[in-house]
């Protein structure tokens, strides 16, 4: 499904450079993300890219959007498998983030490219969330920033060996659904 959201808005060359970007993306990090190394692995010369890409931004924001999409899509699976179930979305986000940390990474650790998004999509992928949280915004504000903390830490090695995760998560969401 994503592949017919991303060639509907790119020509089949940017869906194509987008794909080589998110591959060098999740095999090295956002920092190895560059035009020239983009180019090199697409074996032409970086001004080429432009032609497809006004910018390493827009090219990021690509994958911001695909990683929106992406994460949309679990949590809809989420909600279809475990309605109003709050300890499920949170699972359906820790899964897709962990399963693709440099993605979550480049879409979570800078300001979100709003202006660059397909419209609808921000609010798509929230719109699981403010279900399971009955159209609360700051409830839902707050089970996001759980969420995020939690994996983010969890992504940066940042707990303890043996750690019991699982449990951590649990007794977030079930503090937040109160």
């Amino acid at each position: 499904m994503l592949e017919a959201v991303t060639e509907r808005r790119l020509t089949p060359r940017a869906t194509e450079i987008a794909a080589e970007a998110r591959a060098l993306l999740e095999e090295s990090g956002p920092d190895a993300l560059t035009m020239r190394a983009l180019a090199d692995r697409l074996g032409i010369k970086a001004p080429s890219l432009y032609k497809h890409f006004p910018d390493k931004y827009a090219v990021e924001a690509e994958l911001v959007a695909q990683m929106l999409t992406e994460s949309a899509e679990a949590f809809e699976e989420a909600g279809r498998t475990d309605p109003g179930s709050l300890p499920a979305l949170m699972a359906a986000y820790r899964t897709w983030a962990l399963a693709h940390p440099h993605l979550y990474r480049l879409a979570t650790e800078r300001p979100l490219p709003r202006h660059a998004l397909p419209e609808g999509l921000e609010d798509r992928t929230a719109a699981p969330l403010m279900r399971v949280c009955a159209g609360d915004q700051d409830l839902a504000r707050a089970a996001w920033a759980f969420a995020h903390g939690m994996v983010i830490l969890e992504i940066h090695g940042r707990f303890p060996d043996g750690a019991d995760l699982d449990g951590a998560w649990r007794t977030g969401a079930e503090a937040l659904r109160g």
